[in-house]
């Protein structure tokens, strides 16, 4: 009888401390160092702009700031199948429209003009930095650019649903 109930306790204690037992401790939940999977659809001024449907889920390290901080901190505490919709202030999001960043550039910086139109984003070089910008006005010396983020002055809103919780890289 003792063997049987040594057996017994030790089976029970392997439980308790979770081997062979997966998932005992409860789901994982998304904190610093989380490698998350999440589908995702951004919607802005009533309109999707972007999504994952369709691909692959969208994979990022929590804490990294590989997402915008307003969308990270809103998704601290999110288990596997948890769904959120999550609005995210433009202070939290890509920034509030620097006035400062719209530019007047001289006409002659861009080689061809032939296709260039109001709204068109360009991209360029600063230094070794890539740019991009979005054409505001075309002059007759002059372009005028919005190097503000498309998205920047805008009231993001996301509707997540987390794929999966991984531990830390």
């Amino acid at each position: 009888m003792k063997k049987v109930s040594t057996l017994v306790f030790a089976a029970g204690f392997l439980m308790v401390a979770g081997v062979g037992c997966k998932n005992f401790m409860g789901p994982k939940t998304i904190k610093k160092g989380s490698n998350v999977r999440m589908n995702y659809t951004l919607t802005v001024d009533g309109k999707v702009v972007d999504s994952s449907s369709g691909r692959e889920p969208l994979s990022f390290e929590q804490g990294a700031g590989q997402i915008i901080p307003g969308l990270e901190k809103a998704l601290e505490g999110l288990k596997n199948g948890d769904k959120k919709q999550v609005t995210v202030p433009p202070e939290e999001g890509y920034g509030v429209i620097d006035p400062k960043a719209v530019q007047k550039v001289p006409k002659a910086s861009f080689k061809d003009m032939k296709n260039l139109k109001v709204g068109m984003p360009v991209r360029g070089q600063q230094g070794n930095r890539p740019i991009q910008a979005t054409v505001v006005a075309i002059g007759a010396k002059e372009i005028t650019l919005d190097f503000n983020h498309p998205l920047a002055g805008k009231t993001l809103n996301f509707d997540v649903e987390i794929v999966e919780v991984g531990g830390p890289s």
